[in-house]
């Protein structure tokens, strides 16, 4: 089916145009531009991702290097430094962050039943966290942090059944990552996964009402009233069950429901957790394996940073840095997409590697991948990839 055709366009195939023009119209993307469209755009952007470019100038020289193959690959005018440029300063960050958000809905469909998470459990379940991207304060000047630094914040919730990216916003560096709770749109029945950051008993009563569970970590300072204590076995490293009411005039109005307290002991790190749940159908054991599952956004974060371009950035505007950022997470949504409807049984990091240096090559997707050998040595970035796969 993909005989002839560029391993470029090939990934490309999972956008559909039309949704992708929708995206465009709703914010006037299209409004006097007679050359170089906000398709276009996405293309040289998507390119630079997938084939790991440093800049803009790299992106366009490489290209360039290739105008025969640019006309079946998409591209319909010439791609220019300035222009590219320029486009990244002016078109509206937010057509990509919708078409973003329309492959989040594609992925999420596709990896619902990934046998990758291990417990057993009904409904969705998000791991919801920040990473603060550091930028310089000289050159980014908008998103200043302190006196003498500037950042960035992505916040995301990644659905833990096939590590899929499933919500996600840009904020300023200074925005504390609870604001993020405001964002975001509860499923019922979804449990969300969050750290002590997190915390604000008025936000999580708001998603109790919405008929959605959380588990969290409880802080140090917890002032709580026991109604009952329920036996344990302690073999299972559970060394408390208890169900409390909140303490303090406020706390206590602000989230005046039953919690679920389940103190933990974890005989690998030799440390003690407690945790906090208003989720009262699972079990002591399985609250405890549920939040040491968060650790799948971290190293998602990681992996994104490593192997994604969003620590250099091509362009100092806060309108080309969201650009960037939401690019390469469709970037990554292609890929996992491409991954799952061709059953592809290797893992992100790989799949990378082969696609970056065979862009305008012409060889079906699946053959390129399939007929490149294993690794016979790994070194840490190899192990590092094997921890998180689609």
């Amino acid at each position: 089916m993909n005989q002839g055709k560029y391993v470029f366009s090939q990934i490309m195939e999972s956008v559909v145009r039309y949704k992708f023009n929708q995206c465009v119209d709703r914010y006037d993307g299209g409004k006097r531009i007679r050359s170089f469209s906000c398709w276009e755009q996405f293309l040289s952007l998507a390119f630079g991702q997938l084939s790991f470019r440093k800049s803009l100038r790299d992106i366009v020289v490489c290209l360039e290097s290739h105008p025969k193959q640019l006309y079946h690959a998409g591209f319909r005018s010439r791609v220019n430094l300035a222009t590219l440029a320029d486009a990244n300063e002016k078109r509206d960050w937010r057509i990509y962050r919708d078409y973003a958000t329309i492959l989040i809905e594609e992925a999420r469909t596709l990896y619902a039943y990934d046998a990758s998470f291990s417990l057993e459990i009904d409904g969705a379940v998000y791991a919801v966290d920040s990473t603060t991207i550091e930028l310089s304060l000289a050159l980014f000047p908008w998103a200043k942090l302190k006196k003498i630094r500037a950042a960035v914040k992505l916040n995301m919730g990644i659905e833990l059944h096939g590590n899929i990216p499933s919500f996600f916003s840009l904020s300023s560096g200074k925005i504390h990552d609870v604001f993020f709770l405001d964002e975001i749109e509860y499923e019922n029945n979804a449990i969300y996964i969050v750290d002590r950051g997190y915390i604000d008993f008025e936000r999580l009563h708001r998603m109790h009402s919405n008929s959605a569970y959380f588990v969290t970590r409880a802080k140090d300072n917890l002032s709580f009233r026991r109604l009952y204590s329920h036996s344990v076995d302690k073999d299972t490293g559970v060394r408390c069950d208890q169900t409390i009411l909140l303490n303090g005039y406020y706390v206590a109005k602000d989230y005046p429901k039953k919690l679920w307290r389940v103190k933990y002991y974890d005989a690998e790190t030799k440390r003690t957790y407690i945790f906090l749940t208003n989720n009262f159908e699972l079990e002591a054991i399985t609250i405890a394996a549920l939040y040491k599952q968060r650790w799948q956004i971290e190293l998602f974060f990681k992996w994104v940073k490593q192997h994604l371009s969003i620590e250099s950035f091509w362009g100092r505007s806060a309108n080309a840095v969201k650009t960037q950022i939401c690019v390469a997470i469709s970037s990554y949504l292609l890929v996992a997409i491409l991954k799952k409807k061709l059953h592809i049984n290797r893992n992100s990091y790989e799949i990378l590697q082969i696609l970056s240096i065979s862009m305008f090559e012409k060889i079906p997707i699946t053959e390129l991948i399939f007929k490149a050998p294993e690794p016979i040595s790994e070194d840490s970035v190899q192990k590092q990839a094997e921890l998180w796969e689609f």
